[in-house]
């Protein structure tokens, strides 16, 4: 059997969630013994400095003997935080209209090595 049968017959059923630079798949697959169980993947985009990206993904493996108590502690935690902070979002850089700060001593740090070349001296070689 091939890779990507194996794959296809692992993976049931699929569901994905995007949520910004997050996306969130969650995937019903069969073990061996041909019972279910689910992965839950974070995939997390990030952009290097030359302009390329690379993702981080970190997955959650859950079985059935574990569905019961994983789902009533997600849902006591959820409404523990809407009750404690409502549902409206309150993060910053999820406004509409937020704009990043930028940090002074960044732009001090990275700005240090260019007051070296406003004070250069200009030597004529010919005077040497």
């Amino acid at each position: 059997m091939s890779d990507k049968d194996l794959l296809e017959k692992e993976e049931i059923f699929s569901k994905v969630l995007r949520a910004g630079r997050r996306t969130y798949f969650f995937d019903v697959r069969a073990t061996k013994a041909g019972d279910y169980y689910l992965t839950i993947t974070e995939s997390k985009k990030f952009t290097n400095d030359d302009g390329s990206f690379h993702y981080k993904k970190h997955k959650i493996y859950l079985y059935k003997e574990d569905f019961s108590a994983f789902s009533e502690i997600l849902s006591e935690m959820t409404q523990y935080i809407v009750d404690e902070k409502g549902e409206e979002v309150i993060s910053e850089r999820h406004q509409k209209d937020f704009k990043r700060e930028y940090n002074t001593e960044d732009a001090t740090a990275s700005a240090e090595p260019n007051k070296d070349v406003d004070n250069f001296t200009d030597i004529n070689f010919e005077d040497i």
